[in-house]
């Protein structure tokens, strides 16, 4: 017999994904339309599927280094490079990793020593204060607020910053709000990054998904590059999100050390999917930019509808997800999904699975077609005449 009390506690402690115990209970249901799940629509191009087969069909099925295959590393540094200028060396700087949620793990659980604290803005992505406890860290909430687009602010930087902090996790493009971080954003909080030490964990894997102006990474900032990790993947910018690709970038130190729990946890990351990805990031921009064009279209339609209907939207400047908020409706965000799916059999992520900092909020992904989020509005407009507080 198993007892609780065998468990680990800090595992014990952890809530279930805010996201996925909402569409555990959509998924028992027929006919629903769900808008949650942050995942490109769009079939992975055929020629990084072709690289795929060809790679099976050559029998390139066995063990790659633990870093990963060379050439994988040397497309990943040349793609940073021209994407976004920042300069890293494939032989000392990068691993390979099962997807961005294996990196996110790496970084943490390297840098973390029991009981240091981790600055987390919120909302944030639902994994990352859960992966931050099993590390033994603990978390530090830093409100972002729309009125200032969910930026973090230098103000609420030095704030959260105590004898204990240790590391900040940086998510911009950003799940779920789409806020974005310009350089002269980060700028202002780059010095105060560097005088206190902190280790910058900067989740980058909404890159490609900026829609006004160019991506900027914080490891552009060369006096705080050597205590920055940065982390992508393929799953978003190329809809690769099942060949479960992702990678670390750092200075050859940090890769050194986060190298060990790779090496004893994963071994190595797919190698099949090693050779999709060879191809997508060596050839792929052209499917970035068509994949783009579609999503900044949908998200001109999304927003511009939900203000329409009674839903005040902030524009997104990145990601595929919008923010909108509830408060006109005067129900938790919680209360407000289970009602919608409920009366409409429309499935939304309510705004608190992403910290108490989203609650007045829900989250709608724009993953998806047109078509799907023309059938979410007209539930949507048919519910808030139903619930809008006059």
């Amino acid at each position: 017999m198993i007892f609780e009390e065998d468990i680990n506690q800090v595992i014990r402690e952890l809530k279930p994904s805010g996201i996925r115990k909402f569409f555990d209970i959509a998924a028992t249901r027929k006919n629903v339309v769900s808008l949650g799940v942050g995942e490109p629509d769009f079939i992975t191009p055929w020629h990084i599927r072709e690289a795929a087969i060809y790679a099976i069909e050559k029998g390139r099925t066995f063990y790659t280094g633990n870093k990963g295959l060379l050439d994988l590393r040397k497309g990943i540094c040349a793609y940073y490079q021209r994407r976004f200028h920042v300069t890293y060396d494939a032989e000392k700087n990068v691993i390979v990793t099962v997807g961005g949620s294996e990196a996110i793990d790496l970084a943490l659980r390297t840098i973390l020593k029991e009981g240091e604290e981790v600055i987390l803005p919120t909302p944030a992505y639902v994994a990352y204060a859960s992966i931050i406890a099993m590390a033994q860290g603990v978390v530090k909430e830093v409100e972002m607020k729309e009125e200032t687009q969910f930026k973090l602010t230098p103000e609420a930087l030095l704030a959260a910053i105590t004898p204990k902090t240790k590391a900040i996790i940086l998510n911009f493009p950003g799940n779920p709000t789409g806020g974005i971080m310009t350089h002269e954003d980060y700028a202002k909080i780059v010095p105060i990054l560097k005088e206190h030490g902190i280790y910058v964990v900067t989740d980058e894997i909404y890159a490609e998904l900026t829609y006004e102006g160019k991506h900027s990474s914080i490891a552009e900032f060369e006096e705080i590059k050597d205590q920055t990790i940065v982390i992508n993947g393929f799953s978003k910018a190329y809809s690769m999100t099942g060949y479960r690709i992702g990678y670390l970038l750092a200075h050859e130190k940090l890769i050194n050390m986060m190298l060990k729990v790779h090496q004893y946890t994963i071994m190595c990351a797919p190698t099949v999917s090693q050779f999709a990805a060879i191809e997508a990031v060596n050839n792929g921009d052209e499917d970035i930019q068509r994949m783009f064009l579609s999503f900044k279209q949908r998200r001109n339609y999304l927003v511009k509808e939900l203000n329409r209907i009674g839903l005040k939207t902030h524009m997104p400047e990145g990601a595929f997800y919008v923010f909108p908020s509830i408060q006109v409706c005067n129900m938790s965000s919680e209360e407000f999904c289970n009602r919608l799916l409920d009366e409409e059999n429309l499935a939304l992520v309510p705004g608190n699975a992403f910290g108490d900092a989203g609650e007045g909020y829900v989250r709608i992904s724009y993953a998806y077609s047109l078509e799907q989020l023309k059938t979410a509005i007209g539930k949507l407009e048919h519910f808030l005449g139903n619930h809008i507080t006059k």
